[in-house]
């Protein structure tokens, strides 16, 4: 997988790639990230890359004659690599947007500055649009590392077992379930028996249950998306009633 990243401060992205599991996957040649200057692509004595917005108002506008450029002369190379612009318009990011674009040969990212993009790139160059959460940030680069990141841990080879992805939150559409680890107490906290018990299908159901309760309390609104079985929706409608009794 090669991302190709747009940018006006291709160093933000130096750091975060040297670290961890992303910088022992470039190492390895299992993903490519590379970080370009968008001003390599413009012209005039001062490369501009932006400039005062049509109608007035403040800020400045990026102008879209650098990131033509770009797009087109990384497409040259990787014709199939999908556009994405980072935006706080676009579609919320989600899991499953990592995981689709995981499948993708290659993706190209537009990290903007300033009031935005020229409405023009948005309709002439740009695949998909999308956006991180309702807030707005000071450019696109740090929803691109994010975005990279999160697609990167699904490709083969990148994090050390491929089933910790198949465990994550949302990937089935609920959170995740509790986690412990040694020591068996802390603080006075035991880890819950069942855990320790060595029966595997006890401890599936644990955890299976977990994941329910935890999406009840903290994102009910999932569960409306989410296909469940007979047996997981006996075991919702108990825990429902529970944590009614409870309130």
């Amino acid at each position: 997988m090669i991302f190709d990243v747009l940018t006006l401060f291709p160093g933000m992205f130096d750091s975060p790639l040297r670290e961890s599991i992303l910088g022992r996957a470039i190492k390895q040649g299992t993903l490519d990230v590379r970080a370009h200057n968008l001003r390599d692509w413009a012209e005039g004595k001062h490369l501009t890359t932006d400039d005062t917005p049509y109608g007035g108002g403040d800020g400045m506008v990026m102008k879209p004659e650098p990131i033509a450029r770009a797009v087109a002369e990384l497409r040259q190379k990787a014709p199939a690599a999908k556009v994405l612009l980072m935006t706080p318009q676009g579609v919320p990011f989600r899991q499953q947007h990592a995981r689709d674009l995981a499948c993708e040969s290659g993706l190209i990212f537009l990290c903007g500055r300033y009031e935005g993009f020229d409405e023009r790139v948005r309709q002439t160059l740009v695949d998909a649009e999308f956006s991180i959460g309702d807030f707005v940030l000071t450019g696109g680069e740090l929803p691109a590392m994010v975005m990279i990141d999160a697609i990167s841990r699904n490709l083969p080879g990148v994090l050390g077992s491929s089933g910790s992805v198949e465990t994550d939150s949302f990937v089935d559409g609920l959170l995740e379930y509790p986690q412990y680890t040694r020591p068996a107490v802390f603080n006075g906290m035991s880890v819950p028996g069942v855990l320790l018990s060595g029966d595997h299908g006890k401890v599936a159901n644990w955890r299976r249950e977990q994941q329910l309760l935890r999406t009840l309390q903290r994102r009910p609104e999932l569960l409306e998306n989410v296909t469940l079985n007979d047996h997981d929706k006996l075991v919702l409608e108990r825990l429902i009633k529970e944590v009614e009794t409870r309130e």
